[in-house]
């Protein structure tokens, strides 16, 4: 059997019904076409047409069945999977990919584990390449959110860490009155549970608030992964995070407050900045101005950062490097045009030292 793990590719939405099966079984036939060994492990059509004749072409492993009491209920068999695989004369030569529905599905008592994703990290731990589906609400750190959200507590739950180990995750986005409209047409649930569904999970509201989940885990895990892998210097952010830096100077407290009102508009994070210069003292008067920067910075619920640097510019461009600050509030120079002339603006300098970060001007009333 091949020692390399498999690699693993998440379909993610925002709802049931979003099409997640139908775009990974749509992508398991196009592999297939390639040369691949495509197959599917578990498949959850609920009475679907369009999924089942989606799999179509496709072979099935068939399931365990697994007897609880006086029920037969069946379950994924992974053993079948990696022994087929492992019988495989070309395991080498021809990739094998196995699709799985449900990563977040608890498997029936009295199975080898107790959760599908679990059953699908043994599979790749085989070798073999698995594509999966789940939805956004079934995300362990989204768990608290969803419940505010929808008044509903998901029990199913995958584990952050699976997401962040995938290979490559994508989500299935369609709006919510799209979504809407095919649960009103039949294509989600059978016709008597769809006014019950359109009243509780399936609100507009509701969905746009998951959608706008989803859509978000998908591009922490993008810049996140960026980050690990591209130099500083080609780094473009995805979120937007305002930082405002503030000095002894009293139109700080007019900067402050034009920064958070961008970052409100931006709903972004607010970082505020403050460079200690490592040559000179804070007097009492601008001691307390200080601290009166930090406290209007915790009313508008930002972070206080403060730092010693002598070089001011060199100290700001660390912190924008290190907290990946995409919009930059800064006050007008107070130094005089024969200063900027010969020693050059903060500005000048951040524009050299910054890539993919706005620079905001503000002017402000000298005092």
């Amino acid at each position: 059997m091949n020692n390399k793990r498999g690699k693993h590719k998440i379909f993610i939405g925002m709802a049931p019904g979003v099409g997640k099966t139908y775009k990974m079984l749509e992508e398991g036939h196009a592999l297939k076409q390639e040369g691949l060994d495509v197959f599917i492990g578990l498949l959850e059509t609920h009475d679907r047409k369009e999924t089942s004749e989606k799999a179509e072409g496709l072979e099935i492993i068939p399931p365990l069945q697994i007897k609880r009491g006086d029920l037969i209920l069946p379950e994924m068999d992974t053993d079948a999977i990696i022994g087929r695989c492992l019988g495989s004369d070309d395991i080498i030569s021809t990739p094998h990919l196995v699709l799985i529905d449900e990563l977040a599905h608890t498997n029936v008592p009295g199975s080898a584990r107790e959760k599908r994703y679990e059953d699908v990290e043994v599979i790749l731990s085989a070798g073999i390449d698995v594509f999966s589906t789940m939805n956004v609400q079934h995300l362990e750190s989204l768990n608290d959110v969803v419940a505010r959200i929808t008044g509903i507590v998901v029990r199913e739950r995958v584990p952050d860490r699976i997401l962040e180990a995938a290979d490559e995750v994508v989500v299935i986005d369609v709006t919510p009155e799209t979504l809407q409209e095919r649960l009103l047409e039949g294509k989600i649930y059978a016709p008597e549970k769809i006014q019950q569904s359109l009243k509780n999970f399936f609100q507009r509201r509701n969905l746009i608030a998951l959608r706008e989940l989803a859509l978000r885990e998908v591009a922490d895990n993008v810049e996140d992964e960026a980050f690990a892998t591209t130099p500083n210097d080609l780094l473009c952010s995805i979120h937007e995070r305002v930082l405002v830096c503030v000095s002894t100077y009293p139109n700080s407290v007019q900067l402050l407050r034009r920064g958070a009102r961008l970052a409100s508009y931006m709903s972004a994070p607010l970082y505020v900045l403050f460079v200690a210069d490592t040559d000179r003292f804070l007097n009492k008067e601008e001691s307390l101005h200080l601290h009166n920067c930090e406290k209007l910075c915790q009313e508008f619920m930002g972070t206080f950062i403060r730092i010693n640097n002598s070089n001011i510019a060199q100290g700001i461009a660390e912190i924008a490097a290190k907290y990946r600050i995409t919009q930059i509030v800064i006050g007008e120079s107070q130094r005089s045009r024969w200063q900027i002339l010969f020693k050059g603006s903060l500005t000048q300098k951040l524009v050299r030292l910054l890539k993919n970060v706005d620079i905001h001007i503000i002017a402000t009333t000298k005092s």
